[in-house]
């Protein structure tokens, strides 16, 4: 057994999630070679881990220039203190936002935010502004990604994988 907060893993599950963080589309056949178990014991394993929360969804990355959103900025935005639920709510509803965290940083909130255009950004900065308990706006565009969020670190894949090798 790897050992993890819950022990809810094992290093096949580890070899599972290892393969899934390559490509969350590869096959369940594949996997199994890999493991050189049954592809009906790769699934029930997935849905072990699907079950346990170690795996909570199934995702891709898109390139937001291709989408025609040109800009992406991660915004700090500070909030008065008995005001942060009701900013998040609001900001949750917004059709321009793909994440939201809260934090103990500099800032109360992280809020990642795509846009055709800096006339665009400049126009939502000035709208999150405008959100009753917004204290301060901190926009910082990214320019370009060095590397990108992988879906597990690969500190823990090694360190799980050499446990009682």
């Amino acid at each position: 057994m790897v050992k993890t907060r819950d022990n809810l893993v094992n290093k096949k599950d580890v070899i599972i999630l290892r393969e899934l963080s390559i490509n969350a589309r590869t096959p369940i056949t594949k996997i199994a070679k890999v493991l050189s178990i049954s592809d009906v014991a790769v699934k029930r394993r997935l849905v072990k881990l699907e079950e346990n929360g170690v795996i909570k969804k199934y995702t891709y990355i898109a390139n937001n220039k291709k989408l025609g959103y040109d800009i992406v900025a991660i915004v700090g935005i500070n909030t008065a203190p008995d005001k942060t639920l009701d900013v998040i709510k609001l900001i949750k509803e917004r059709d321009d936002v793909t994440f939201i965290a809260l934090s103990s940083g500099d800032h109360n909130l992280l809020v990642e935010i795509w846009s055709k255009n800096s006339e665009e950004l400049s126009k939502v900065v000035e709208d999150l502004r405008g959100i009753p308990g917004v204290t301060a706006v901190y926009p910082a565009i990214i320019l370009d990604v060095i590397k990108e969020r992988e879906p597990i670190p690969r500190k823990f894949l090694k360190e799980a994988l050499e446990e009682g090798s």
